[in-house]
């Protein structure tokens, strides 16, 4: 393997082929700069042919002063040299297609055609002093004698390197690694390798080449790219790192921030999953894991998240434990008693189990819910099972089971909706225990969507002039204001 190997990011050129992505010139500088910062060796730019934006953003991005090299697509065809020669750019990435397939169907040339034509190329590219990298178009599914023929002509016209591209991403690891081989053996110039993901390999086959004596890789930030995309450079970069041992000059900790800029830019959203840069790529919620997590981040992470600019996240949902639930809420501020903290699970369990996505807006409220709640064995009324029936062409009713001091009482009662007939029915269960008005009654839906975790404050008084407030959370807002009612009542008759 190589010691160390260049970072051919096409995040601009390849990336921008993604379908439904066009970048203006001004949007190009942006990410050329990240890329730049990121330490990318070369930065291909776009493909000058086939715009005028295309010339203006590549011009751009050339004269800007970036350390990286600055690469310009072409055909083999002089025009295209021509035009890449006028961005300016540093290198000429020249092309044409090998595969009897492509040669038959696309080009309608023959391979002896195709030859010629790829040496003139590079040989026209090289009179004007630029380094120059030549790529076999669907070189995984072209004859390995012809490539090698190709090669070795485009080497001894002066081509400085040779990129094999598995373009539509049918290589495995063992192929790519006896591809690079074969290439090497019957050429000087440095081996670059440029794989697509149509099934899932570009990363596995980039890698799989390097072992092989590959010594640069065609990259994109966040895999984008024609189809299926191309090989993911924060995975490659890592790989390489931290597997290999192998070292490249990419500031790894700015892998996030460049990831979050060109999901932006491109408007292309990372799935969750996504490996090194996802969301969930450092986000831990079975407890098992979460508790080895609090241990040692070793236990369940292959690297630490601040190496490559990301933070770890505990996240709280049915598979939670309450060693995560402890630490998440440590973050926050808040340190809960071992009973307060059974309840906080225990409702978060709850939420999960019925679907519910919980956020850290839900946790807090659960949280200073249980914080001001009367342990269970004082309370004097608990909440036991409540029903509402209510519709257009009937007034709403509420059935309440309620244990008071222990003993389960049924009560029922009407109102002119379903909080107002809940209310009405804890106000009759309560009577035996005192008179209580609601001065406030206050429902927040605290987080987005239509099963949101509502949270209720209310406000009551005694026949004596005490007043108390509670809250209450749950998913469903009537039972989230029947809780808050109870446990308000529940703190008035435990300081009476």
């Amino acid at each position: 393997m190589p010691d160390t190997i260049q970072i051919f990011d096409t995040t601009l050129r390849d990336g921008e082929q993604t379908p439904g992505v066009s970048l203006t010139p001004e949007k190009k500088l942006e990410i050329a700069h990240s890329l730049d910062a990121l330490g990318v060796d070369i930065i291909e730019a776009g493909f000058p042919i086939t715009s005028q934006g295309e010339i203006k953003a590549i011009k751009m991005i050339a004269n800007e002063g970036l350390t990286a090299e600055i690469c310009g697509l072409a055909r083999t065809l002089k025009q295209d040299i021509d035009r890449c020669l006028a961005c300016d750019v540093d290198r000429i990435h020249t092309f044409i297609a090998t595969s009897d397939i492509h040669m038959e169907h696309k080009l309608k040339k023959t391979s002896e055609q195709v030859l010629e034509q790829a040496v003139s190329a590079i040989e026209y590219a090289k009179e004007h002093g630029i380094t120059v990298e030549f790529s076999a178009e669907d070189a995984t599914r072209t004859r390995i004698d012809f490539l090698l023929e190709i090669f070795q002509a485009v080497t001894e016209a002066g081509a400085d390197v040779l990129n094999i591209p598995d373009t539509v991403g049918v290589a495995i690891p063992q192929a790519m690694t006896w591809l690079v081989d074969q290439v090497r053996s019957v050429t000087d110039a440095k081996i670059s390798v440029h794989c697509h993901d149509d099934l899932g390999l570009a990363v596995a086959n980039s890698l799989a080449a390097i072992e092989a004596g590959a010594e640069q890789v065609h990259c994109c930030i966040n895999g984008v790219g024609e189809r299926a995309g191309n090989a993911a450079l924060e995975e490659v970069a890592v790989a390489l790192q931290f597997m290999y041992n192998v070292e490249t000059q990419l500031d790894l900790t700015r892998l996030c921030e460049t990831s979050r800029l060109v999901s932006r830019v491109m408007g292309v959203p990372l799935a969750p999953n996504k490996a090194i840069v996802g969301k969930n790529a450092f986000s831990h919620e079975s407890g098992i894991h979460t508790h080895g997590i609090i241990a040692s981040p070793l236990t369940y992470e292959p690297i630490a998240p601040e190496l490559v600019g990301a933070h770890r996240k505990l996240v709280a949902g049915k598979h939670c434990g309450g060693h995560g639930v402890k630490e998440i809420l440590k973050t926050m501020g808040i340190i809960p008693n071992q009973e307060q903290l059974k309840l906080i699970v225990k409702k978060i369990k709850a939420l999960g189990d019925k679907g519910i996505r919980i956020t850290d807006t839900d946790i807090r409220a659960i949280a200073n819910t249980a914080l001001v709640s009367t342990p269970l064995e004082e309370k004097v009324l608990h909440l036991e099972e409540l029903l509402v029936v209510t519709g257009t062409n009937a007034s709403p009713t509420a059935t309440i089971r309620l244990a008071v001091n222990g003993k389960p009482y049924i009560y029922a009662e009407n109102g002119v909706g379903p909080i107002d007939a809940a209310i009405n029915a804890v106000q009759k269960a309560c009577e035996a225990a005192g008179k209580f008005s609601l001065q406030e009654f206050r429902i927040e839906a605290i987080t987005d969507g239509t099963a949101a975790v509502a949270e209720t404050i209310v406000t009551i008084e005694d026949d004596q002039g005490r007043r108390t407030s509670a809250r209450g959370v749950s998913e469903d807002i009537v039972t989230s204001g029947v809780e808050a009612i109870i446990e308000a009542i529940n703190h008035l008759l435990e300081s009476s």
